[in-house]
């Protein structure tokens, strides 16, 4: 494990071997590994609640409903336009043929995302804020 080699003038022992090594690099990648987490949390958005990429945005008065896609994956998730106060709010997404995914509820920011395995299907989105809402049709 660790080998002394020699004492300095203070009495310390001088060490050497891989577990020095091991403890600084794990130091080393937990600080920077906090900092990118705080920088992504910073500054990420509807993107970071759902994997893929952005196909469509539904704007409606409160907020918008936004959609991903991901291989056979689709993603949706409803943001408000001015978060803060508790609200009513709900987003679902249904593949042609299954039951939708529905999240709803009293949110701050958004609802969702809800997720549903669509591959080769269609989808149909709804999202509320409050009284508004919106709806997709279906969307292949």
């Amino acid at each position: 494990m660790y080998e002394v080699r020699a004492l300095d003038p203070l009495g310390e022992a001088h060490v050497r071997g891989t577990a020095r090594r091991r403890m600084v690099i794990g130091l080393v990648i937990a600080v920077l590994a906090a900092g990118a987490a705080g920088l992504t949390a910073a500054t990420a958005g509807a993107g970071a609640l759902c994997p893929g990429r952005k196909v469509k945005t539904l704007d409606f008065s409160s907020g918008k409903v936004q959609i991903y896609k991901s291989n056979r994956i689709r993603c949706a998730v409803t943001l408000a336009k001015s978060p803060g106060k508790r609200r009513q709010m709900s987003v679902s997404i249904q593949a042609r043929g299954s039951h939708p995914s529905v999240d709803s509820g009293r949110f701050t920011h958004h609802a969702g995302p809800v997720t549903v395995n669509a591959w080769g299907r269609c989808v149909f989105v709804r999202g509320s804020i409050g009284s508004k809402s919106v709806k997709s049709g279906w969307l292949c």
